[in-house]
């Protein structure tokens, strides 16, 4: 019989997505161990996980994957081939109505890059400390994308509006954003992505104490500190709006101490992940945070990715962080307690068992 990490190795399913494929009833093991609750599958079951896998990947739904499943070994093959034939039918419906829309959208977004340009060509001049903007790159440095298929995450966000300046990173699964007080400059707002490497080069202009001078001249950004600048053109994107994808409010938040809890995710019990470890997170009534081993059941334990989390408290350069977590599915928060205003969240992953 195969374990049932062979039969995921050898299926490309994957543990956690075996076991809920049992509990769904669609791919039940031949024998569950009454005493570790460990699954063991007939040889004869890998093609069945196979095929599984195959229709997962082309969208078909479990209901009639069970079906199909259970009529493939028959001899009457008509149900298999009804059940293909009207799928293929759905997803070529759904691609005919996809078209529709994108073609909609494409004419919104036409009519709405003419407003976006405008945050992009206006002239900028103000000043900043230079401990306050390093701090604040050092915050954020962490989300920025290296996704060459999306340029416009490539680089940090510089979102000038009336006494602050937000430098914002994100690459889908992570976001993070600073703020940082300026002066000298009280125009309408203005935002610029600063490619990657430019912002770097900021960065490495501000070791001093003093202030230092940001400015904007339509498409082209700099930094002065001193005698030394660093100046380059910006991204020409338009970057997502990423006040609205801030996390709402939540009741579960609680203190957490920095290097106990980094300890604490890096010793603990992880779960594989297609985007690597993951640490499966809950607050107890006390307030707690504690991990989740393998197996333990519990509706709003969250997973996140580890990797991604130990960088976000480390990047918020704090001994005490606040740690907010909402549903399963909501993005998990971490703010310093005396400055909401620079916070990191994270996505959840979600769990199939």
């Amino acid at each position: 019989m195969r374990s049932i990490g062979e039969m995921a190795r050898d299926s490309g399913l994957g543990v956690s997505a075996l076991r809920f494929y049992d509990r769904a009833g669609v791919l039940v093991p031949a024998w569950v161990d009454p005493v570790s609750g460990y699954r063991w599958y007939e040889p004869e079951q890998l093609e069945e996980a196979l095929l599984l896998a195959r229709l997962r990947r082309a969208g078909m739904p479990l209901a009639d994957i069970r079906l199909m499943l259970a009529s493939w070994s028959g001899a009457d093959t008509d149900l298999v081939r009804k059940l293909l034939k009207a799928h293929l039918r759905r997803l070529e419906q759904g691609l005919s109505d996809a078209r529709s829309e994108f073609s909609t959208l494409r004419v919104l977004l036409d009519h709405r890059e003419n407003a976006m340009t405008s945050l992009r060509i206006a002239t900028v001049r103000l000043s900043v400390t230079a401990p306050e903007l390093a701090a604040a790159l050092d915050t954020v440095r962490f989300a920025a994308s290296t996704d060459p298929e999306l340029p416009m995450l490539g680089g940090v966000l510089f979102d000038i509006e009336g006494e602050s300046l937000h430098v914002v990173t994100t690459d889908r699964y992570r976001m993070a954003v600073a703020q940082v007080g300026i002066a000298g400059y009280d125009g309408s707002r203005v935002q610029v992505i600063v490619p990657t490497p430019l912002a770097d080069a900021m960065r490495a202009l501000l070791a001093g104490e003093g202030l230092v001078r940001l400015s904007v001249d339509g498409d082209r950004v700099t930094l002065e500190a001193g005698d030394r600048q660093a100046a380059g053109q910006c991204l020409d994107h338009d970057f997502p709006d990423y006040r609205r994808l801030l996390p709402q409010a939540t009741g579960r938040r609680t203190v957490v101490e920095v290097a106990a809890f980094g300890k604490a995710l890096q010793t603990g019990p992880v779960r594989s992940g297609e985007s690597g470890d993951l640490s499966v997170l809950r607050v107890e009534d006390g307030g707690t945070v504690t991990l989740c081993a393998d197996g333990v059941e519990d509706p709003d334990r969250v997973a996140v990715n580890r990797a991604f989390l130990l960088d976000a408290l480390t990047a918020q350069a704090r001994d005490r962080l606040i740690l907010e977590l909402g549903t399963p599915r909501a993005p998990i928060a971490i703010r310093r307690p005396d400055d909401e205003g620079t916070f990191s969240i994270l996505m959840p992953v979600r769990l199939d068992d």
